[in-house]
């Protein structure tokens, strides 16, 4: 029988931790079990859940007393989607008390069901032909209110900084200044033309917004138009429905997953999914090419261990391809051996800020990034790559930098 294994962290679980703990198992499966007359035991005995393990640990002392505890469901009791396993595993335990649920475990059978990222890790840099450092991202910046001419020249001046992808904001909505498939269009002309002009390949992520019943067509559309990415806000709409655009074989488009609105599912220890869960297996399990949360070192900044156990669910090995993990926010030049440091080569460096607030602005911006990724793969001294590029050296002036010991 195949089961699906949900963790849990249980704050201030009460006096037992065992009695608490099959509560639950019972309470999500086969409801009230010991006024059930035998026979009808014997009978909902293979949907009943079963309590794996029950861990006590100290929290903080904000926190008091806590406990893991780990559940099998028969996987006999939901149909084979997200919205149900979610509903059955976490449902009405979200609103009894300090519960949040921190993993999943699928069998191999459920597994089947998902798509994973259709591209990922390899995938992607097979598209831009990169494959021995870290990608390099960079955002547009103050586009609300701006017309096709002004995001024409942003993506222009990004590329010759020889970014390796360009994002439009997750705010950046339809609009008749410059409508989605414009965006698309156009975009594929000025890459084309600056990819002629340094025969550096960048690739643009256009944000995929509408209603729900929409959003297939549009993304059809844009894979008809040549789109190179699709920006996704996730959870705005749900993981279903990614996984929905994931699986459509017409839209063989790489998925970017945004993290907005996942805060107030994340953000509470005590409440909610853990970051790992929702923004690392979840995300990739249900077709993310990429996934992007806050970095660790920026203003809006994650607790290093969470943003470090995002990137090891996006990469771990698995039945599906490896999801590229985009840490993001306060992203520097400076910051960039840290970056390496932490999350290794493959993951994704994305900056706004630190691309498009350089003094040569954004092409300044992006070449101070590429020159000291490359100084930190062939371990040349930070200054001494800075005295042969001077954007990096106006972006170290500017911002400084970040030891990596």
């Amino acid at each position: 029988m195949s089961e699906l294994l949900a963790t849990y962290l249980l704050t201030e679980p009460g006096a037992d931790t065992e009695k608490k703990a099959e509560q639950i198992a019972t309470g999500l499966t086969v409801g009230s079990w010991t006024d059930l007359p035998l026979v009808k035991q014997e009978q909902m005995q293979k949907h009943k859940g079963r309590v794996i393990k029950v861990e006590e640990r100290e929290g903080t002392l904000a926190s008091g007393k806590q406990a893991v505890i780990t559940i099998a469901y028969p996987e006999m009791n939901f149909s084979q989607d997200i919205p149900a396993l979610l509903t059955t595993v976490f449902g009405k335990l979200s609103l009894d008390g300090k519960i949040k649920l921190i993993d999943l475990h699928f069998s191999e059978a459920f597994k089947r069901t998902l798509p994973g990222p259709k591209f990922g890790v390899y995938g992607i840099r097979k598209l831009l032909g990169e494959f021995e450092r870290p990608l390099l991202m960079s955002i547009f910046k103050g586009v609300i209110g701006r017309d096709l001419s002004d995001i024409k020249e942003q993506l222009r001046q990004q590329a010759l900084g020889g970014v390796d992808l360009i994002k439009d904001d997750e705010i950046f909505f339809e609009t008749g200044l410059a409508p989605f498939e414009t965006r698309i269009t156009e975009g594929k002309q000025i890459l084309k033309e600056t990819y002629e002009q340094t025969g550096h390949k960048t690739l643009y992520a256009v944000n995929l917004t509408g209603r729900t019943a929409d959003l297939k067509d549009r993304a059809r559309r844009a894979a008809e138009l040549g789109a190179d990415a699709l920006l996704f806000n996730v959870f705005a709409y749900g993981l279903d429905v990614m996984q929905s655009l994931a699986e459509d074989p017409e839209i063989a488009i790489p998925m970017m997953a945004h993290p907005a609105v996942s805060g107030a599912f994340t953000s509470s220890p005590f409440y909610g999914f853990s970051h790992a869960l929702l923004l690392g297996k979840l995300n990739r399990y249900c077709g993310a090419d990429f996934s992007l949360f806050p970095s660790p070192y920026g203003s809006v900044a994650l607790p290093k261990e969470d943003a470090l156990a995002i990137h090891e669910e996006c990469v771990r090995e698995d039945a599906f391809n490896q999801t590229f993990a985009v840490p993001s926010a306060g992203i520097h030049p400076g910051m960039v051996p840290l970056l390496m440091r932490d999350f290794g080569i493959d993951h994704i460096i994305n900056a706004g800020g630190g691309i498009h607030g350089h003094p040569n602005g954004a092409q300044g911006g992006g070449k101070a990034f590429r020159a000291i990724i490359d100084a930190v793969l062939e371990a040349q001294p930070i200054d001494e790559k800075a005295e042969q590029c001077k954007d990096l050296k106006l972006a170290l002036d500017k911002w400084g930098k970040v030891e990596a010991v």
